[in-house]
């Protein structure tokens, strides 16, 4: 299976502790695990548990003591893991570590709406990327912790990012809003950057089939989501490259010559539609989609043979801005952004067609 063959490859480079940016509790290394936990998921192999395991483990003490950025949401994503990591365990250091972070989210600034800034440093900003960094964990510990609020904070932060960040040409999401409309790249009637950067994009789609794979079927306001996702798809499905399968970097803009397919995107995309479809939110004419984009990234951006894989074509962490500043932006080879996506979607492609 090609998406063991991606752990082992990062497995073989780094020790779990060593992942990185080092020593760091952070969503580059929770977005790489999580495509692990769902490798062991469906193989039960304890070689990936006990991976995702030494590096939370490296990070958090025996008390339930863990260093992280209190001022993002960022630092939350990893957070999921906690959860089946406690439920294998039943180590209580983990649940004491997710009620910290849950803590955290208290102290985030927000915007008048109550959404939540991206970052301290990014004041009276959303971005696209916050909703899978913090959503997911927000309703896996309301779950766990019977803490209802916490669905309602959800669905107010999508509703906020549809409200604002909208294109009402493509149906596509702008990657950033300023409520101050006072940043270089903003727009200054809607407060919006001027593009569709591919990955934040993708981190929108993934977090709404998350979040309702989370909620499951209990009524909350969720429906909002299952109507997003079926609007939503059929924008991205349309910028879709015709030979390559795959989508570029500013997903609209693929007739310009310095734009370029990205990995990281393609392959979150991949995981949403691929999800929608076994879900039944859109109807199977999308499986061809599906088909389309997995054999464009295997043919494209994999380079493997039986003892080594290479992922390419992965957009390095990225901030807001504008369309030269994204096309400018360098790329590299099995960073854990890519790697983490193309293990998603490789699962949630598998799934379907099994």
């Amino acid at each position: 299976m090609m998406a063991e063959k991606a752990c082992q490859a990062l497995m073989n480079t780094f020790q779990a502790k060593d992942l990185p940016p080092v020593n760091w509790f952070h969503y580059h290394q929770g977005v790489f695990l999580y495509g692990m936990y769902r490798v062991w998921e469906e193989t039960g192999k304890d070689e990936y548990f006990n991976y995702i395991k030494g590096y939370f483990d490296h990070l958090i003490d025996e008390e339930g003591n863990v260093v992280f950025e209190r001022d993002q949401l960022d630092s939350i994503m990893p957070g999921i893991l906690l959860f089946p990591l406690y439920e294998k365990t039943k180590h209580p250091k983990y649940m004491i570590a997710a009620k910290k972070l849950r803590s955290a989210l208290d102290t985030i600034n927000r915007t008048t709406e109550n959404g939540f800034w991206h970052k301290e440093k990014y004041p009276y900003q959303m971005w696209l990327d916050g909703l899978f960094m913090g959503g997911p964990f927000m309703l896996m510990y309301s779950k766990h912790f019977q803490e209802e609020e916490l669905i309602q904070h959800v669905l107010l932060q999508e509703k906020l990012m549809r409200k604002h960040m909208t294109d009402p040409k493509t149906g596509l999401l702008f990657h950033a809003w300023d409520e101050k409309k006072v940043q270089p790249w903003a727009d200054p009637i809607t407060g919006c950057s001027p593009d569709f950067w591919g990955r934040s994009v993708g981190w929108y789609g993934a977090a709404l089939i998350d979040l309702l794979e989370v909620l499951g079927e209990k009524k909350r306001g969720q429906e909002e989501w299952i109507q997003s996702l079926q609007s939503f798809i059929p924008a991205i499905v349309k910028f879709q490259d015709e030979q390559t399968g795959l989508w570029y970097n500013v997903v609209d803009k693929g007739d310009r010559p310095d734009n370029w397919l990205e990995s990281s995107c393609s392959a979150l995309f991949l995981y949403f539609i691929a999800k929608a479809v076994k879900h039944g939110i859109v109807d199977e004419s999308y499986r061809e989609v599906c088909d389309k984009a997995y054999a464009g990234l295997l043919e494209h951006m994999v380079e493997s043979d039986d003892s080594s894989f290479t992922l390419k074509g992965i957009v390095i962490g990225t901030s807001a801005g504008t369309y030269d500043y994204y096309v400018s932006r360098p790329t590299s080879e099995n960073d854990l952004h890519g790697m983490g996506a193309f293990l998603l979607a490789s699962m949630a492609y598998y799934d379907l067609v099994k």
